[in-house]
């Protein structure tokens, strides 16, 4: 059975850092697509940041370098390293696994990232 937990999620000040993590069962993180995506009441979920199996990555533009993605498949585990964080980017935020050649996809429940001063 596949399972998606994200963790690290808290309270963070204008301006600072934090790390989310996003550890996937199931045996697919390897071959799997991830993805961070994140949403606002009222608001449709948007695309943060992904990393294929490959390693390649992309940004949604509101990023704009402040944010890193990251995974380590040896521990099947995949980040988001967020800097410079703004009072816009106060979200839930959802990781997403997509194994390749399937249509099955995974999403975690989600971590809160609050920004306020």
């Amino acid at each position: 059975q596949v399972q998606v937990v994200e963790a690290g999620g808290g309270f963070v000040q204008p301006g600072g850092s934090v790390i989310l993590s996003c550890g996937v069962s199931g045996r697919i993180f390897s071959t799997s697509a991830m993805a961070w995506y994140r949403q606002t009441p009222g608001k449709q979920r948007e695309l943060v940041a992904g990393i294929t199996n490959g390693m390649t990555t992309n940004y949604a533009d509101f990023v704009q370098g402040r944010f890193t993605i990251s995974r380590d498949n040896a521990k099947d585990t995949a980040y988001l390293q967020m800097n410079n964080l703004k009072v816009a980017d106060t979200a839930v935020y959802y990781c997403h696994a997509q194994p390749q050649f399937s249509s099955h996809e995974y999403w975690g429940l989600g971590t809160q990232v609050p920004v306020s001063s």
